[in-house]
């Protein structure tokens, strides 16, 4: 069944009717007519696979959960978490990638359910927060049984779960958008995203210079993170990168890395609470300052910047075509790194992924199957994610002293506020308002992406401005990527 496009968004799916004929040539005919509402009526292969069920795009954003805990009813959850841990205590959690996706989803998911109890903080970050940090310190406290420690870090590394989730994101995020907006990412917003970037990469590598931290240090380790607009191209590719220039491990790096990240995200949100509560003084600063919503100070030119909308449903063979395609362009940009090594797999498998979307060389059908399995990815297992790299790469001795060094809080402030600063200013140089310009791609650049938008946006209260930040960390957390594998080679 072929998914339709709708303009609602995130909704429910009202009512989707297909009918399927079809003829049994031995002993008889028989006419089917399935109608889908949204419930799962559907059947077999025919079935179409909704994007959300309510208001939630992902089951790590921010909202009351009830007692819901992975999507499940709480005492289903209970039982088998309960499953879980007691195979872990006994030794006997099977070491396959069965159990590790298993294993991971219910913790992710019940850090999830945690951190949304909290009112006002939850939309500070604190779900992403606990699941980033919270296995490791229970780990750091001996309260993780072994086996279950030992299944997540070879669910990781050995089974490739990290390249699993950012291939997927990857190739999803590439040949989900327009082919023209690709090419031209409308040349006015082209100004401020590349701009912001290398401004920021700059001048956080001359004040790491100046501070003796070191300026290839501050690019790679505070910047080139916060800058990536997200988890899964930011800090958990950057970490295999420098583990792979080094020859040490990811988890030496893993720790600083996401420690910049999430500051960075608290950083972002305060600052878009701030510029919510300039718009409520209604006063310009100066002309093109606040366009309170507004992006571009001119009109009739916004829709060379528009996203097309978000597909309601796909389907479970669009799904799998999609992860096919995801490997494929996995092991392309691994074959081309044996024999030109110069830039990682990851950057290989970015910059084949945009020759397949620029000259056309798959069906559309195949680019929006490998879209939906991108969004799947991200809706879904970012928690299962955070919580086997906390378990397997975090150690919290490290983030604490990470945390504890003020040169380092004063790099990651710094990186937040030279990125808005810049891409509001030379935002306002093609025309758009700086607020506006200053939050996306400002400080959607330097947020977690995904949750870490949606709270930068709601904050902001300019949550209309969504596309644009998708269309942000599309763009530019690819473009972070691409540029911090041409980096690391100057890695000491």
């Amino acid at each position: 069944m072929s998914a339709t496009p709708r303009n609602t968004g995130y909704t429910e799916q009202t009512t989707n009717t297909s009918t399927d004929t079809s003829t049994n040539t031995s002993t008889d005919t028989s006419t089917d007519t399935d109608t889908d509402t949204g419930t799962g009526t559907g059947t077999g292969i025919d079935r179409p696979v909704e994007r959300t069920v309510g208001s939630r795009p992902g089951v790590h954003y921010p909202g009351k959960l009830g007692w819901r805990i992975s999507s499940l009813p709480a005492p289903l959850y209970l039982v088998l978490a309960a499953l879980v841990l007691i195979a872990a205590i006994t030794g006997n959690l099977p070491d396959s990638m069965v159990s590790g996706f298993a294993t991971t989803i219910l913790l992710g998911g019940f850090f999830i359910w945690l951190g949304n109890l909290i009112p006002v903080i939850r939309d500070f970050g604190l779900p992403t927060v606990l699941c980033t940090f919270a296995p490791a310190t229970l780990a750091f406290f001996g309260l993780v049984p072994t086996n279950l420690i030992a299944v997540v870090q070879n669910f990781v590394e050995g089974y490739g779960f990290l390249d699993f989730f950012v291939v997927g994101i990857i190739a999803g995020s590439i040949l989900g958008m327009p082919r023209t907006l690709l090419l031209k990412a409308g040349p006015r917003f082209a100004v401020p995203l590349v701009g912001c970037l290398t401004s920021t990469f700059l001048l956080v590598g001359l004040l790491g210079f100046l501070t003796g931290f070191g300026f290839i240090d501050a690019i790679l380790f505070i910047a080139a993170p916060i800058m990536a607009g997200g988890l899964g191209v930011g800090a958990l590719p950057m970490s295999e990168m420098y583990a792979s220039k080094t020859g040490g491990s990811s988890d030496t790096f893993m720790g600083d890395l996401l420690s910049a990240v999430v500051v960075a995200n608290v950083v972002c949100i305060l600052i878009a609470g701030f510029y919510n509560g300039l718009g409520k003084r209604k006063k310009q600063l100066f002309v093109g300052f606040n366009g309170h919503g507004e992006l571009l100070r001119i009109k009739g030119r916004s829709d060379e910047l528009a996203l097309p909308p978000k597909r309601d449903s796909s389907s479970y063979i669009a799904l799998g075509k999609g992860l096919l395609i995801a490997g494929a362009l996995f092991i392309l940009g691994n074959l081309i790194a044996v024999y030109l090594p110069a830039l990682h797999p990851y950057a290989w498998t970015i910059i084949a992924a945009a020759a397949v979307k620029i000259f056309g060389l798959l069906p559309k059908d195949v680019e929006d199957s490998t879209a939906d399995w991108g969004d799947f990815i991200g809706a879904v297992l970012v928690p299962a994610l955070l919580v086997g790299v906390s378990l397997t790469y975090i150690e919290i001795g490290d983030v604490l002293n990470s945390l504890g060094n003020p040169l380092f809080i004063l790099l990651t402030i710094s990186t937040v506020i030279i990125s808005t600063l810049t891409s509001g200013a030379l935002g306002w140089m093609v025309k758009f308002n700086f607020v506006e310009a200053s939050i996306t791609p400002g400080l959607v650049m330097a947020d977690t992406g995904g949750s870490g938008d949606v709270s930068v946006l709601s904050a902001a209260n300019r949550m209309h401005l969504m596309p644009f930040a998708a269309l942000t960390n599309r763009l530019g957390g690819a473009l972070v990527l691409f540029v911090t594998s041409l980096i690391v080679p100057f890695l000491a």
